[in-house]
């Protein structure tokens, strides 16, 4: 049926393109396309008339391959069969074949064209197509169109008509144009290339002529069925490598600034950085750390107080190195008087013997040779002197019988060899009988002391120094310490366990007096003889004396007060005596010619008597 529209082939653009188709007719194909088409007029107006049978079309021999040649794609309007059979094919343009792109080809469904075609074109050998193309049938006479022809062929309602099926949906490809450039094929948002076009199957098995054969279709290019405009949506959302658009080069050239300008930044920060870092180690930071600190005072300090009495004591203060054939020791000995008189303990100076050498160093520094002047082991005193010396500082001497028990003293001294050591406490007791020496066996150089007790630290070296009270006077002379049974330093010698001991400066100050005067020291004695060995309470007279002599000196004057062998004695001037060794102390206490009250037990009986002390000459 003629609409009164041309019935030339027209352009759809939606449609597949069908490159490289010529169509050639003769004389004779045109009469059985007229018959034909009378034919298919006949089926227009009886749609009940089936389609007669006609003789299977031969297969023509195959031709030679014409050139592939894209033809201009046609959009199968609504004309006449007989219009359709007889349209002189154009040639088409032949347009630049682009190499195609290495993917898998995408499987292509047939077109549908006209039996008339179909029956008279060349076999050629076709891919399978996935479902028969049903057969375009001419509408009923009298029978309307269901939509209005479209003038546009726009689908879906444009060609091959609004009476005919649709061709099956295909995905269009179209052709671009001339000089168009082609991406390269589309890899799939997830990588996925197109799926493969399969390669053209052998030519179909002559039989009956189907109603509708789609005509032969030469095999696709794969470059122009990657080309799909309507993938964009597809397309990933990344796309690596370098920016194609008209401000790549300009967004690479700012990138490769910004990275030129942070490598410069980088390189003067690190400078910068590695120049203050040298600064900070070679001057100790930017700026000086100052800790706040009190102000610098006069060092005054108060004259009762340790540094005090440390600062005043000091300077008359030395320290005694003493070597002899056998053996050496330390010790400390502070300065009397101006002459270069120094009193210290006879324990210290013994090692150095008849021959041996004595150095003297105060406290400044300065060093001088020592001479002995005179020792006395039952006091365990000695007075050395030095010579040529100037400027000495003697010590004040104090009074031992105004110390009370808890006064403050500081003994100074030179313990383990360690010169001007200060060490402070307080006075523990008084009056303890304290025996020391006793190294010969045969009791000469047992010594008796009528101690004060400190528990300022007293050590080996400390022997012979001043404990001085808050006025920095003398008021004993270090001499023995206490030691417990397993607390020994290095050597063997025993430590401070807080119970040091020193003889009253009282005491000190007679002996050392007859020892500068006549080199010797008296002892007071009651002429008796002990009995060591009592363990009684008290101390006992024995029976016999050294060598066979009697217990009690005739004359002396235990025999004038009426003292006999055998009798205790309980008390000296009401103090209660408890053993032999701490009635000598008490009598060691006192001067020669000093009046004693004893108390003694005779037979049961207390008895209490008064004598006078005699005199004997030391050792």
């Amino acid at each position: 049926m003629d609409d009164g529209k041309p019935t030339g082939p027209k352009v759809k653009w939606w449609s597949r393109p069908t490159p490289g188709r010529t169509t050639t007719t003769s004389a004779p194909e045109d009469a059985a396309a007229t018959a034909d088409a009378a034919v298919e007029d006949a089926r227009a107006a009886d749609t009940s008339v089936p389609p007669v049978p006609g003789p299977p079309a031969q297969a023509a021999p195959p031709a030679s391959p014409a050139p592939v040649v894209p033809a201009q794609p046609v959009a199968p309007g609504p004309v006449a069969p007989a219009a359709v059979a007889h349209a002189p094919a154009a040639p088409a343009p032949a347009s630049p074949v682009a190499p195609a792109q290495p993917v898998a080809p995408e499987p292509v469904a047939p077109e549908p064209v006209a039996p008339e075609a179909a029956a008279h074109a060349p076999a050629v050998p076709v891919a399978p197509a996935a479902e028969p193309a049903p057969a375009v049938q001419a509408p009923a006479p009298g029978m309307k169109p269901l939509h209005e022809p479209d003038e546009y062929s726009t689908p879906p309602y444009g060609g091959p008509g609004p009476w005919a099926p649709a061709p099956p949906v295909q995905r269009p490809v179209p052709t671009p144009a001339h000089g168009t450039p082609v991406p390269p094929p589309y890899a799939g948002t997830n990588g996925a290339a197109m799926p493969p076009v399969p390669a053209p199957g052998p030519a179909p098995v002559p039989g009956p002529a189907p109603a509708f054969t789609p005509p032969p279709q030469p095999p696709q290019t794969t470059q122009w069925l990657q080309y799909d405009p309507w993938g964009a949506p597809r397309q990933p959302l990344t796309h690596p490598g370098t920016p194609t658009g008209p401000d790549g080069g300009r967004r690479k050239s700012r990138r490769g600034s910004l990275l030129v300008g942070a490598l410069l930044l980088a390189l003067v920060a690190g400078g910068i950085g590695g120049g203050i870092g040298a600064y900070i180690e070679r001057n100790g930071g930017l700026t000086t750390v100052e800790l706040p600190q009190a102000a610098k005072n006069g060092g005054g300090r108060a004259p009762d107080s340790v540094a005090g009495i440390a600062a005043s004591a000091l300077p008359s203060v030395v320290t005694l190195h003493v070597s002899g054939t056998t053996e050496s020791g330390t010790g400390t000995g502070f300065v009397l008087d101006n002459e270069g008189h120094i009193l210290t303990n006879n324990h210290v100076v013994a090692p150095a013997g008849a021959s041996g050498d004595i150095t003297v160093t105060f406290s400044g520094g300065e060093t001088a040779r020592a001479e002995v002047v005179g020792k006395d082991s039952g006091y365990d005193l000695a007075v050395v002197k030095v010579s040529g010396v100037s400027g000495l500082k003697p010590l004040p001497l104090g009074n031992s019988d105004n110390v009370q028990v808890g006064d403050p003293v500081v003994a100074i001294g030179a313990p383990f060899d360690l010169s001007n050591t200060v060490t402070s406490g307080i006075i523990s007791a008084k009056d303890r009988p304290i025996t020391a020496g006793g190294e010969k066996g045969d009791g000469s150089d047992v010594s008796y002391v009528d101690a004060l007790q400190t528990d300022a630290p007293i050590n080996p070296g400390n022997s012979g120094g001043p404990l001085v009270d808050t006025d920095a006077h003398v008021i004993g002379i270090n001499s023995a310490i206490r030691a417990a049974d397993s607390g020994t330093t290095e050597g063997g010698q025993a430590g401070s366990i807080g119970l040091g001991f020193a003889i009253p400066i009282n005491q000190g100050k007679r002996v050392a007096e007859e020892l500068i005067n006549t080199g010797k020291a008296t002892h007071p004695v009651i002429g008796v003889t002990l009995d060591m060995k009592y363990t009684g309470d008290g101390a006992k007279v024995g029976a016999k004396g050294a060598e066979g002599k009697p217990s009690v000196t005739p004359g002396g004057p235990g025999a004038k007060a009426g003292i006999e062998p055998g009798d205790i004695i309980t008390e000296v001037d009401g103090q209660r005596v408890h053993s032999g060794e701490e009635l000598i102390v008490k009598i060691r206490a006192h001067r020669p010619g000093d009046r004693l009250d004893l108390g003694l037990t005779r037979g049961g009986k207390d008895l209490s008597m008064t004598l006078t002390l005699g005199s004997a000459t030391g050792t």
